[in-house]
């Protein structure tokens, strides 16, 4: 690989930050530690076997670092359809589902109508958000 693709990567962010900068007169050489070769490997297998690019790589490791990228690649992957829906309705569904279990397990209470499986369960025909009785 060529100092300048080296230069490169490390630009992206593919590469561990060096601790000390060195200083002084003339151009600073970095001295490649066994994680750098190992993180520089690991970036060229990944781009391999998933044919992208450095730079596409590099955006991949800044959506998973930082959260506002996160959640607009997420909101853009459920927009797409490449995402599911949030899982928030899942689990209001279930939420729904275990409410009307435990009003079955109860029975009716004092001066009910019929009794369980004899009609609509609990919070049939509630509109979404009715809160129940």
């Amino acid at each position: 690989m060529s100092p300048r693709m080296l230069r490169y990567r490390e630009d992206l962010g593919l590469l561990p930050r060096l601790r000390d900068r060195p200083s002084g007169r003339g151009p600073a050489h970095r001295q490649f530690t066994d994680e750098d070769l190992a993180a520089i490997t690991a970036a060229l297998q990944l781009e391999r076997r998933y044919d992208i690019t450095p730079a596409a790589l590099a955006f991949g490791l800044r959506v998973l670092s930082e959260p506002a990228v996160r959640a607009a690649v997420a909101d853009l992957g459920r927009r797409t359809g490449h995402v599911p829906a949030t899982p928030g309705r899942a689990l209001d569904f279930e939420k729904e589902r275990a409410l009307r279990a435990l009003g079955a397990l109860r029975g009716p209470g004092p001066g009910a109508g019929p009794g369980p499986g004899a009609g609509p369960g609990p919070g049939a025909g509630r509109g979404p958000g009715t809160p129940l009785a």
